[in-house]
């Protein structure tokens, strides 16, 4: 009897370890057809589904697969037992099963209401996504690559106005869209389909907040491959990039904000106190990751000159380099920051210094080692997402609310890009054109960082509600809007086929012209990073 127990202990042991196999066989298989549709697409010049598009197709038809050719796992699998004696949830569980003792590990808290969604199919169980898998591994290769592969010039130039859309164009996104998705609970609750204490307005400010992280890898891979106007480029570039880490700082302030009496009443303390997490948690990991930055370049440095020689050996320095870049991450974690930000300004600290001081092997093999990661784990995200509308057991479907949100996100677009760029074109030199304007208005697509943000919390139906909302509007952007870049560039004639280079040198002679401003680089930055670059020369 003893043996037989053992046995069958063994054999539970080994079908998890097959299914985890087979959950990662599942990606592989995807990966795969993802590059090789990619070298199709590229092969004959198709650009109306982006390869991202491509992958959310086959994540739908593979989650279609798996929602309803497997089979359902054994009733004992996801059934609930009373445990009266426990009054919290420990971190290890040990159980023992008629003399033979179990160990298990606390994942996460199920809501009474989403326990049948955990009973069932196995491997609809196995392919739930876990948030901590995106955040910690998925998440950091994009963003380090984001600010690793900037153009320095390029984006300094247009500083200003990139720090405006990102965190004030953000901040109105939030607030617009929250205000117009508040309107359409009230209309929900006023006809009965939800409950006045389910939705409260922080919820909508919630999911105004996840919403205005915008995403446009779709755009912007089309116009890197069609040489696209370079301020157009650089503009939706720093926007995208700052604002993901701008989106995912404010998301967490209004999650933890928590008026004490009425959730629906504006509490002035808990406000000032979400601002404050706001700004300190981001001027936080802003100074953990710049530092970092340069202990990195620093240590390279005296590897380049006598004092230790490491270029010699390009595979230790790569790997010192990526070490330290991923150290920044983990520890604006561990002391409570947001490891998003701290490895985004990392990055870009990174290139400005470090890449300078690495031998001429490692500058080629930390570029190639960072694109491809971010190629890597871009298509595992978006593959998931198509995966996740058939996976994912707990969607709920509100068309008045669905409706709402899509409304919501284009005038919220709107309200970012219109007003803004007329307040930044009183001040700027180089006017920001009409048709830019309307590009960037169609350029913003939702994606990883809106799908990572909705599906950290599902456990209320309201927040199962705003997951699945996110992913159908991530949808909608990547499949029409990413389809529709091309068509968009030539009906707004926007300047294609640009070198940045001999463009940047083209503005440079046109500066140099004007009797007013001699300095380039003073005349077209912003104030902010004209002082910055002062001292940086000097010192």
């Amino acid at each position: 009897m003893e043996k037989l127990k053992k046995y069958a202990s063994v054999k539970d042991e080994d079908q998890f370890y097959h299914q985890g196999a087979a959950e990662l066989l599942v990606f592989n298989f995807l990966l795969i057809l993802t590059i090789l549709t990619i070298w199709l697409f590229k092969n004959h010049r198709f650009r109306f589904l982006h390869e991202t598009g491509g992958a959310m197709v086959y994540g739908l038809v593979m989650g279609l697969i798996i929602r309803y050719a497997t089979k359902t796992s054994d009733v004992e699998s996801g059934t609930v037992y009373e445990c009266e004696k426990l009054k919290s949830g420990p971190s290890t569980l040990l159980i023992n099963i008629t003399n033979q003792v179990y160990e298990y590990q606390y994942k996460r808290e199920i809501s009474h209401h989403n326990v049948n969604g955990h009973q069932g199919n196995a491997m609809l169980q196995k392919m739930t996504f876990d948030p901590s898998i995106f955040f910690n591994i998925l998440l950091p290769p994009i963003i380090f690559h984001a600010g690793y592969s900037l153009k320095k010039r390029h984006f300094f130039r247009n500083l200003g106005s990139i720090l405006t859309y990102a965190f004030l164009g953000t901040a109105i996104s939030c607030i617009v869209i929250g205000l117009i998705m508040y309107g359409f609970v009230k209309a929900m609750v006023h006809i009965g389909q939800l409950k006045a204490w389910e939705f409260h307005f922080t919820d909508c400010l919630f999911f105004g907040s996840l919403m205005s992280a915008t995403d446009p890898v779709t755009v912007l891979a089309i116009f890197h491959e069609l040489h696209v106007d370079t301020d157009l480029y650089t503009l939706l570039f720093g926007e995208s990039v700052l604002n993901d880490a701008v989106a995912i700082v404010l998301t967490y302030s209004i999650s933890i904000y928590s008026p004490k009496e009425n959730p629906n009443a504006f509490d002035a303390a808990a406000f000032f106190q979400s601002v404050g997490n706001f700004l300190g948690i981001f001027a936080g990991s802003f100074a953990m990751g710049s530092s970092y930055a340069v202990v990195t370049a620093l240590i390279s440095f005296m590897h380049l000159t006598k004092f230790t020689k490491l270029c010699d050996f390009p595979m230790l320095e790569m790997g010192l380099f990526f070490l330290l870049s991923w150290s920044a991450f983990l520890s604006a974690e561990a002391a409570g920051l947001t490891g998003i930000v701290a490895v985004l300004f990392c990055g870009v600290t990174q290139a400005h210094y470090t890449y300078n001081n690495l031998s001429s092997d490692s500058k080629m093999r930390t570029k190639q080692l960072f694109e491809f990661m971010n190629f890597l784990a871009e298509n595992v995200i978006f593959c998931y997402m198509g995966l996740a509308l058939f996976t994912f057991q707990n969607h709920i479907f509100n068309p008045l609310f669905i409706f709402g949100a899509f409304v919501a996100v284009f005038i919220a677009r709107a309200c970012n890009i219109y007003p803004l760029s007329f307040l930044l074109n009183l001040g700027r030199k180089q006017k920001i054109p009409w048709n830019f304007q309307h590009m960037m208005m169609f350029s913003g697509l939702r994606g990883a960082i809106a799908f990572a943000l909705a599906i950290q919390d599902t456990e209320s139906q309201p927040k199962q509600m705003m997951f699945t909302t996110a992913l159908l509007i991530v949808f909608f952007t990547v499949w029409v809007f990413g389809g529709g870049t091309t068509p968009m560039l030539t009906w707004l004639q926007i300047r294609v086929g640009v070198d940045p280079d001999e463009d940047l040198k083209a503005q440079d002679a046109s500066q140099s012209t004007s009797n007013s401003d001699k300095n380039t680089t003073k005349a077209e930055s912003a104030w902010l990073f004209r002082v910055w670059y002062a001292f940086d020369h000097r010192y």
